[in-house]
């Protein structure tokens, strides 16, 4: 069991050389924490349990405004108050998700059409929420767990994901040509939220680093224009980083898709790590060799691979990736998404065991 230290991991998202070995990065259901363990995990002592017989250096905690909206993680900041509507939010579906059992399990789904904020008067009469409805107590309480060399990694999502889940998809992108100031509204508002709480949670001397979770793009690239997140977007990722640059903590953005072409823009955001790197989006040689001295890279490791592959064959893409990106430091190995309740264990731990086997540096492989 490799022992917790969080310095190894800033050491890595700050560019700032190669520390004694790889870390290790994911945010993991709770199905396949609670199969690894061999028993439910439920609460903050065997999410800590958990997390250092993985071999992590942070407990990962979640706060923010998409708990509002019910969209919650296995582990978040207390009970949160949720917003009631006369619309559901997102639509459930049943189906067996999960490789852990043969039940039919629920998932939530954006909604495509209409949500629940379609105009000027749902936007003003909806139950907007302030950071104070949040609750913060997690981070007092995990302090009594969390072992010696060991930091916090809070997630918040958001600004341009909450935006058009309220609104639904269809309505957001119309309304981005045909209501602009509702977008703007929009914007103006979760962010503002979203910032209070980014100050709350940083306050914490528990919390290592920060991570936004923000999916602005697709396989295939932005899902809008440059000029609307410059407009709409990149403001508040660029005060979310001076916040961070000014308590001296590691900032790290996660999106999915392609965002090539908005590199710089999350660059002089002021984001340290960028995280998942889909290999079917973006090439992670090349951005190692273009933004390799700027941004850290975490993830990677082929989803698609960790689902329906062996364990192999997740060896050997972890091998390459410790053998061509992990020299020189700015790499931590993790799925290219997350690690859900289809992903087998015996392809998880095949990951994790291969980083902790062969990520020592200098690497030899």
């Amino acid at each position: 069991m490799r022992k917790p230290d969080f310095s190894r991991m800033r050491k890595t998202l700050l560019l700032e050389g190669e520390p004694d070995c790889v870390p290790l990065y994911d945010i993991v259901a709770k199905e396949v924490k609670s199969a690894f363990l061999g028993k439910p995990v439920t609460d903050l002592k065997q999410e800590v349990e958990f997390v250092v017989a993985a071999g992590y250096d942070f407990v990962p905690l979640q706060i923010g405004f998409r708990y509002f909206l019910g969209i919650t993680p296995a582990l978040c900041a207390g009970e949160q108050k949720t917003v009631s509507s006369k619309k559901p939010l997102l639509k459930a579906s049943m189906a067996r998700y999960s490789v852990f059992t043969d039940a039919d399990t629920e998932r939530d789904w954006a909604e495509e059409g209409e949500g629940v904020i379609t105009n000027l008067d749902e936007f003003e009469s909806f139950p907007w929420p302030n950071a104070e409805d949040f609750d913060y107590s997690i981070f007092e309480d995990i302090k009594s767990y969390l072992p010696q060399g060991m930091k916090v990694l809070v997630g918040l999502d958001g600004v341009f994901t909450p935006a058009w889940l309220l609104m639904g998809a269809e309505t957001f992108y119309l309304s981005l040509v045909d209501n602009p100031e509702l977008v703007k509204g929009m914007f103006e508002r979760i962010g503002a939220i979203q910032l209070e709480c980014i100050k709350k949670v940083t306050s914490f001397d528990c919390v290592g680093v920060l991570r936004f979770n923000d999916d602005i793009a697709s396989n295939q690239g932005l899902l809008v224009s440059p000029n609307h997140l410059r407009e709409y977007f990149f403001p508040w990722l660029k005060q979310i980083g001076d916040i961070c640059k000014k308590r001296g903590l590691p900032f790290m953005y996660h999106t999915d898709g392609n965002v090539v072409e908005v590199l710089e823009d999350i660059i002089n955001a002021g984001v340290n790590a960028l995280h998942p790197i889909q290999p079917n989006a973006m090439d992670i040689g090349y951005l190692k060799k273009k933004v390799g001295d700027k941004l850290c890279l975490v993830g990677n490791i082929d989803m698609d691979v960790m689902t329906r592959g062996n364990p192999q064959e997740v060896e050997e893409l972890v091998k390459r990736n410790l053998r061509e990106i992990a020299p020189s430091g700015g790499y931590i190995v993790g799925a290219s998404n997350s690690v859900p309740e289809y992903i087998p264990l015996k392809n998880y731990n095949a990951m994790r065991k291969t980083t902790l086997k062969y990520g020592r540096y200098p690497i030899s492989i």
